[in-house]
């Protein structure tokens, strides 16, 4: 595939003195912002080198190859999610009540809601090509992360079992949260990111009731005008 020209806006020119480490950093984040903009069957080598400020060759010495960028910035991503809900999870406290509530709020915590990020995860999700490297990359911890939410679910699950399966409760859960994701980046006017946790919590109440109660009424946008 040939090199797209489509311009990308550059930050200014970096510092030169950089470690490695913080210089591939630097080089993900462009990758990330590059691929939220142009998607990744387009994102070039050319197009992160000038949203870094950095030149193509600098790329190729810290990754060779672009796929190897791509899956040094998938794994960047993955572990910074992973990281995120560890972090809420430990500062909880032991009630699964209040450790399944950190665990939702943690998904609306910034950076993890900047929308560069959710169309970066939302493109490496949706590309046919980039399933079998999303799954090396991302399985364990996706495992790790769904495992968790079920353990969380089971021990909010009365006895009598009666209630959701906590199987089928974390599923659901896990999909409000990445189906508001994508509604805040698709519709039109969006909703704020207060308006995206309201959503999770009316999920919760209605998995949980006696933990959780039902979400405030919901925000109202402003309708599009015709014509």
């Amino acid at each position: 595939m040939t090199e797209d020209p489509a311009p990308v806006d550059a930050p200014e020119r970096p510092p030169r003195t950089m470690s490695r480490d913080a210089r591939r950093v630097q080089l993900i984040e462009a990758t990330i912002h590059t691929i939220a903009a142009q998607g990744l069957a387009w994102t070039t080598l050319t197009q992160v080198a000038r949203r870094a400020g950095l030149s193509h060759g600098l790329i190729l010495w810290h990754f060779e190859t672009k796929e190897n960028l791509f899956r040094e910035t998938l794994s960047y991503l993955a572990e910074e999610y992973h990281l995120n809900w560890q972090v809420a999870l430990a500062a909880a406290g032991p009630h699964p009540a209040d450790q399944l509530r950190a665990m939702m709020a943690a998904d609306f915590n910034a950076p993890i809601i900047e929308p560069g990020r959710l169309a970066a995860w939302c493109a490496f999700w949706g590309e046919a090509q980039s399933r079998p490297l999303y799954q090396q990359v991302c399985g364990d911890k996706d495992d790790a992360y769904i495992r968790q939410l079920e353990r969380i679910c089971a021990a909010l699950t009365p006895p009598a079992g009666t209630a959701l399966d906590p199987v089928l409760a974390g599923r659901m859960l896990r999909l409000v949260v990445q189906g508001t994701w994508l509604d805040m980046m698709t519709t039109a006017p969006t909703y704020s990111v207060a308006e995206a946790q309201r959503t999770v919590e009316a999920a919760l109440a209605m998995c949980f009731p006696d933990y959780f109660a039902a979400a405030p009424t919901a925000e109202r946008p402003a309708p599009t005008p015709a014509g």
